[in-house]
């Protein structure tokens, strides 16, 4: 089903593989941490390997977190993950990557309609991402993973974005790069845009109902202004 454009009033964001370009910056740093062996892959090739690991683990990884969730242990789980974080050394200050011209996108479409973040992420790193490129005022809100009881893929997170920025479910557009993405927006009853910038496949966001699949985030400014009415 095609996108309701006018009935849209809000956005929302996820922000792994969304707006932050989370994938091909962990496919770097797993790639360095394996260059010293690299003479053990076909062709010295450390970036595919990394890169299909990735993409291979970030389905499981989910499932930990939802699992950790529905024990209501996922607090803690940030917790220890904030302990280990701090005991960095050398963190380097700008650690975030953007999806190509996401910020120009967010710049215009806060012109026209309130917007919210809508990530598994911890509240610590979903806040240093939106600092890093100062995007932080462009939103109403911000849901983490411990915003509300559960995280995504349940519809809590978009429903209560919903009611932060004064608007129904169903007038919400959830924008994100995985099935789990998908999934709470639609059984929130918004409209969901699945973009293939980040972890997703094409054949998995179709499966989970997502109404329109756009290869980058950006592109939907231009979708959203085509059609919109003045």
């Amino acid at each position: 089903m095609p996108l309701d454009v006018p009935k849209i009033k809000a956005l929302c964001f996820d922000v792994d593989g969304t707006l932050s370009d989370t994938d091909d910056l962990w496919v770097q740093r797993l790639g360095s941490l394996l260059t010293p062996a690299r003479f053990l892959f076909p062709r010295r090739d450390v970036k595919s390997f990394a890169r299909w690991l990735i993409m291979a683990t970030e389905t499981p990884a989910n499932f930990l977190y939802l699992l950790f969730d529905r024990m209501h242990l996922d607090d803690e789980v940030v917790f220890l993950l904030h302990a280990l974080q701090r005991r960095q050394k050398n963190r380097p200050k700008n650690q975030y990557w953007i999806i190509p011209k996401a910020d120009e996108m967010l710049q215009g479409l806060h012109q026209r309609f309130p917007m919210a973040v809508v990530s598994a992420r911890d509240e610590w790193s979903t806040l240093a991402f939106l600092d890093q490129f100062q995007l932080r005022p462009l939103f109403h809100c911000v849901a983490t993973s411990q915003t509300c009881e559960y995280t995504k893929p349940f519809p809590h997170p978009v429903l209560w974005a919903a009611e932060q920025m004064g608007v129904k479910p169903e007038e919400c557009l959830m924008v994100g790069d995985t099935m789990v993405d998908i999934k709470a927006g639609k059984q929130a009853g918004a409209q969901t845009v699945g973009v293939l910038c980040g972890f997703g496949e094409r054949d998995e966001l179709e499966k989970a109902g997502a109404d329109l699949i756009l290869d980058s985030t950006p592109q939907l400014y231009d979708v959203l202004y085509r059609e919109m009415p003045l």
